[in-house]
């Protein structure tokens, strides 16, 4: 299994809100001879540049309003939204990371409750609001889970004493430890180096371990104490749950802890790729 705890992640659009003097800019630069106006989104992810771009283009051919669609590179968001905020042509739509995030910006972003994206929302809890103003709407949501090699899993429930019959029986963290220390136990006979790829402590693994798994413990944390803003101190309440799971990731590792400083999220990713957890 791979150590990746992908991300719940709510990529929210925020409709920037002009002052009067900027909308009389904007409105002087940005409209058209046929009063259509244009559009200017500060696209996040640079691996969703592409996808971006054609969408721009069919809207675009079918509506007759330009759209600018312009990609921060990686890992440079805030600071390439910084710059382009404080221009005459300021992006129109933008993206806020989460209410901490939209803290930066709410003095730009307009009311978007009465839009058909936020009307059209099938849950609107996921929207990002102030008050009862809707600061901004998901336009991508992902979800958690661990990776897993479906060809060893079925390999190791064919070992005498397996843990479990089906990979649906590992719906609590006791069975997932169970079958990943048998696993780990068991690494020569699957002919794996370890029943987890990996937890490197480089740089290049920060985001699986201080932020997407770390997501976990504060979410639950921060939904049952009905936590909205950013919180002054973290009470912790799950953090032993947190502790449980990443200890398994380097317990029934590839790689002995104290080796873990030299791995990167590369090594895990080659890891999983070629059988080896």
């Amino acid at each position: 299994m791979m150590n990746r705890t992908i991300k719940t992640a709510v990529g929210m659009i925020a409709i920037a809100a002009m002052s009067v003097g900027t909308l009389a800019a904007c409105g002087s630069s940005s409209s058209s001879d046929d009063g259509k106006g244009k559009v200017y989104y500060l696209n996040f992810k640079p691996e969703a540049n592409d996808a971006w771009q054609k969408l721009a283009k069919e809207y675009t051919k079918k509506t007759g309003v330009e759209v600018k669609v312009q990609t921060a590179a990686s890992n440079t968001y805030e600071q390439t939204l910084k710059s382009e905020i404080a221009k005459s042509e300021a992006p129109t739509l933008f993206q806020v990371n989460g209410p901490v995030g939209y803290q930066n910006w709410k003095n730009y972003t307009a009311d978007m409750s009465d839009t058909e994206p936020y009307k059209q929302l099938i849950d609107k809890s996921v929207a990002l609001k102030d008050g009862d103003k809707v600061v901004g709407i998901p336009y991508a949501m992902e979800t958690y889970g661990l990776i897993y090699n479906k060809d060893l899993l079925a390999k190791y429930i064919a070992t005498g004493g397996a843990k479990i019959a089906s990979v649906d029986d590992i719906d609590n963290f006791d069975t997932l430890k169970a079958v990943a220390d048998d696993m780990q136990a068991k690494k020569d006979e699957l002919g794996i180096k370890g029943a987890f790829t990996s937890a490197g402590f480089d740089s290049s693994s920060d985001w699986r371990f201080k932020t997407h798994l770390a997501n976990l413990p504060l979410y639950y944390e921060f939904k049952k104490d009905k936590v909205t803003e950013q919180p002054a101190t973290v009470k912790g309440t799950y953090l032993p749950q947190y502790k449980q799971i990443f200890d398994l990731y380097l317990k029934d590792s590839t790689t002995e802890p104290t080796q873990l400083s030299s791995k990167t999220g590369d090594d895990a990713t080659s890891e999983f790729s070629l059988g080896e957890a």
